[in-house]
């Protein structure tokens, strides 16, 4: 491998920045997370008006923010996940009875997309050897 890409974090896209160092280029911008997280505002608001667009759930939910995205940049699991879809890419949660049923061996994973406290990052493998590759440092293991 020649050079690994790696995008430093602005502001707090890390979402943004996690998926493109997961897929090692600038594939994402925050105005295409946006748009993928507007489109699941408009599935959830879709659904829930399947119940009575004069219910008290439907009106409720109507004035809480979205659970996609915030003002601050960050976006949720569900956009990360479309988002990886967009490459043929499929995001398996680690504590899903899907991921245990797999019985997927973690060593043999290329790679994950992290959560700790509200900070998305990556770690995956690049060439013989893995990498965090994340807003704060790059370490090898």
């Amino acid at each position: 491998m020649e050079s690994i890409f790696h995008e430093k974090q602005e502001g707090s896209l890390c979402a943004q920045h996690c998926l493109n160092n997961l897929l090692q280029g600038e594939y994402f911008t925050p105005v295409d997370l946006s748009s993928i997280a507007h489109q699941l505002d408009e599935e959830e608001r879709m659904r829930m008006a399947e119940g009575g667009m004069g219910s008290e759930e439907y009106r409720t939910f109507l004035q809480q923010p979205s659970g996609n995205m915030d003002d601050s940049g960050f976006f949720s699991i569900q956009v990360i996940s479309n988002a990886l879809s967009v490459w043929g890419l499929e995001l398996i949660l680690f504590n899903s009875r899907e991921y245990q049923s797999l019985m997927i061996n973690p060593i043999n994973e290329k790679a994950f997309i992290c959560n700790y406290k509200e900070h998305w990052f990556t770690i995956r493998k690049l060439g013989q050897q893995g990498r965090v590759v994340c807003w704060r440092q790059a370490l090898v293991w």
